[in-house]
């Protein structure tokens, strides 16, 4: 499948565009001041430890302190420290303090303790009121390798045919074992690595290898919580993660940056040079395949399929749902054809909208109801072999009894809606705003509350232009029965600036 990326670039963001048969299937970004953290590497202060829940939280700099779960903890050798006595749990550990080596076979509370200096690493962005999501075991991705240093695992990508893995993997070991014998790290090699060459690799060990020593070396001489590595920028990031071999071209429509990603990609990954040219239309590069309507389509709660059919998407902090509806579509012979066919477009169009608005974790398909089990079928390996080709993992169960699928997506950053989108002012991000009439009648009942405790000479009500018009029109009647029962006077005011929801009451 053919595939071209396209770049934009502006001083206060960069969007990448992953662009299939004409389709656009992902979209990047990241913004100058909000620069994602996953693949950072800091030497970071452990702050809190959990008992209870086997995990910690580390101060790594942040506004909010990350977690970091047993399970994330070296799992080679047994650390024999414990807290030392003389520190107590609030000891602190200052620049140079050794870094242990846990594991999470023991409990938690026996291998880290409070004010200890602990490397980790950034696995998921601080999400909504979550933190970051921290591992001990640390990664350096490169252009054909990911490097393990505190492991000595030799691996190859499974998306590389089973045939070829035994003999990519002992390459690999000749390759990167050190002339005396040491241990020095492990390797995995990557999908895009199945055709390298033996110079190629090792340029690559070695760009790795110097990479974890500059790690180290700062994890000796800066002080917790400290930045010890910041992973690649998003541009840079495009040839290493998104480039591949289906990829025609990747287009930048900066000239400034075009030179500099040309730099960097004759160091480090020269098979890609061919592939960057500089844009330089009258056009916006994203007008090419209409990018921008397509990401504001993405923040939509509906998705219209060609048939006439239409998803509806809801996100929310637990899960995703997608539901699955016929809508206008009345093409096939029967009612069960017009099912069958809707679910089968459906399914791709899921896949897509997944990498397009990049939703993660749990999620819910409810296909229509299909009565045939060949149908069932077909539309669920439909939907595998769509999701086959997102980069990110996927894992998708069968047919509940309920009719309903469910999957989860890996989640390691924000989704496009939070990316983009903020909960709205007037409803909190509920949706729903209470009505007009329940905010008088909530403003009639707060009027009795007050007259019972104070005893002011008038009450002002200041509200929204239509919870006032509702109190002089059809809510009049109750509002002079209520100043006639307390005996006072209470008089209306528009504040234009106030949501439905909003009113205040003053004691005058």
């Amino acid at each position: 499948m053919s595939q071209d990326i396209l770049i934009n670039w502006a001083p206060q963001e960069t969007r990448v565009a992953v662009v299939e048969q004409g389709a656009v299937q992902e979209v990047h970004i990241e913004r100058t001041l909000e620069r994602g953290l996953v693949g950072n590497i800091y030497l970071g202060k452990v702050s809190r430890v959990l008992p209870g829940m086997q995990s910690a939280f580390i101060d790594i700099g942040l506004d909010r302190a990350a977690f970091l779960h047993v399970a994330d903890l070296m799992p080679n050798i047994a650390a024999k420290h414990a807290a030392p006595k003389d520190k107590g749990q609030n000891g602190d550990a200052g620049a140079g303090a050794k870094v242990l080596t846990p594991d999470p076979v023991q409990p938690i509370e026996r291998q880290i303790f409070e004010g200890q200096a602990l490397m980790v690493q950034v696995l998921k962005d601080p999400i909504g009121t979550k933190g970051a999501r921290l591992t001990a075991q640390i990664s350096i991705a490169g252009r054909l390798l990911v490097f393990l240093p505190q492991d000595n695992h030799i691996g190859v990508s499974q998306k590389i045919p089973t045939a070829q893995r035994e003999a990519l993997r002992q390459r690999l070991g000749a390759l990167t074992a050190p002339p005396d014998g040491s241990a020095a790290g492990g390797f995995i090699l990557r999908t895009n690595a199945e055709d390298a060459s033996d110079d190629e690799l090792r340029e690559d060990i070695a760009y790795l290898r110097k990479t974890w020593q500059r790690i180290r070396e700062a994890s000796s001489r800066l002080p917790p919580p400290s930045l010890l590595h910041e992973d690649l920028n998003l541009m840079q990031r495009v040839l290493r993660d998104l480039a591949g071999s289906q990829t025609q071209s990747i287009r930048i429509d900066s000239r400034e940056q075009f030179g500099i990603l040309q730099q960097f990609a004759s160091e480090f990954m020269p098979d890609t040079l061919p592939k960057l040219q500089h844009y330089s239309g009258e056009r916006p590069i994203f007008d090419l395949f209409n990018i921008d309507e397509e990401i504001a389509r993405a923040l939509g709660r509906r998705v219209d399929l060609k048939s006439g059919g239409y998803l509806v998407i809801d996100q929310t902090e637990a899960l995703t749902t997608v539901d699955v509806n016929t809508g206008g579509f009345v093409g096939a012979r029967n009612f069960d054809d017009t099912v069958f066919r809707t679910n089968l477009e459906a399914a791709q169009a899921i896949a897509r909208q997944l990498r397009l608005r990049n939703l993660g974790g749990i999620v819910i398909v409810d296909f229509i109801d299909m009565v045939r089990d060949d149908h069932r079928e077909a539309v669920l390996s439909e939907f595998r072999k769509q999701l086959a080709r997102d980069r990110v993992k996927t894992m998708t169960g069968t047919f509940s009894q309920l009719g309903l699928v469910e999957m989860t997506r890996k989640r390691t950053r924000e989704s496009l809606a939070q990316m983009l989108s903020e909960p709205c002012g007037s409803c909190g991000g509920k949706g729903l705003v209470k009505t007009a009439r329940s905010v008088c009648y909530d403003i009639l009942r707060e009027i009795l509350r007050e007259a019972r405790a104070f005893n002011p000479r008038e009450f002002r009500v200041i509200a929204s232009a239509r919870v006032v018009e509702l109190f002089l029109d059809e809510e009049s009647q109750h509002l002079a029965g209520l100043s006639d029962f307390i005996g006072k006077p209470i008089s209306l005011q528009t504040e234009s600036s106030m949501t439905q929801e909003q009113y205040d009451i003053v004691l005058l």
